[in-house]
């Protein structure tokens, strides 16, 4: 089964098999947020996916 590319490009699989995605609520309406909030949301966020949506979508990524 081939790799779907348009979630692949979405996520990154660290070496321990981790996936790792960007912070949701980025795009606009953050002038409100607090400076903390708005740093917490530079940084990458750990998902979790089942294994049968990892299989379908990911395979051959190292995502564990």
């Amino acid at each position: 089964m081939k790799t779907n590319k348009s979630y692949s490009k979405r996520i990154r699989v660290t070496r321990n098999g981790k996936l790792m995605a960007r912070a949701k609520g980025q795009n606009h309406f953050n002038a409100k947020a607090s400076g903390s909030e708005r740093n917490g949301k530079r940084r990458p966020v750990a998902i979790k996916l089942t294994m049968k949506v990892r299989r379908r979508f990911l395979p051959g990524t190292g995502a564990k």
